[in-house]
This record gives structure tokens, sequence and C-alpha cells, in this order.
């Protein structure tokens, strides 16, 4: 199967986007509302109609964080407990990104 594809607003080919664009900005987020790949919440806010949903803790175990290196997709749990780097290709994730982990996933004691 293809890549799946990455809305927002000024994507690059590696998630980045217009609103985060350093080295380590190489992660897009699965929101449940519409089920496709956003490299941020202000992406999805600025190109949708609808409010963001964040993915469901008892969808944890599905694919819905995305490393826009290698295009591997991880599920919730192993996505923060990879220390912000990608499990599988080793590039380093913004840590910042945990600051909005709230808007990416339900609301859980082990996300901050």
């Amino acid at each position: 199967m293809s890549e799946p594809p990455v809305r927002g607003v000024d994507v690059d080919s590696e998630t980045r986007c217009a609103h985060y664009r350093t080295d380590r900005d190489v992660v897009a987020f699965k929101f449940a509302c519409c089920e496709r790949y956003y490299p941020c919440y202000r992406c999805h806010a600025e190109t949708t109609d609808h409010d963001a949903v964040p993915w469901p803790r008892d969808r944890f175990d599905e694919p819905s964080v995305l490393c826009g290196v290698c295009e591997t997709e991880l599920a919730v749990p192993a996505y923060l407990e990879a220390d912000y780097r990608c499990p599988s290709c080793d590039a380093p994730f913004n840590p910042g990104c945990s600051a909005h982990a709230d808007r990416y996933f339900e609301a859980n004691d082990a996300v901050e």
C-alpha cells in the first residue's frame, strides 16, 4: 500500500508544514474525526470544516502516528515509548509535540 496521504498547509515530503518546519518536525497524526493524517492540529483546523477529534484511547493499538522520514505507521504506545525517535529509522522527532498531545490523543495519564 502506498503511503497514507498527509493533508495540511504547505506539507513537504517528510510531513513538515507551514506551522512546524524544524528538522525534527517529521511526524503526522491521524485524527479520529476524519481518519486522515495531518502534520499538526493547526493544519487540521485550517483545512477542514469540522472540529478535531483526538485519537481515542480504545484505538491506541491501531496505527495513528506516521514517521515522515520512513513512512512507518506507529500505534500511540509505540510512539510514546520511542523517546522522540522513530523506532524504524531512528529519525529524531520533536519533543515539543508532547505539549499538544491532548490534541492528538484522547486524554491518558501516560500522555504528557
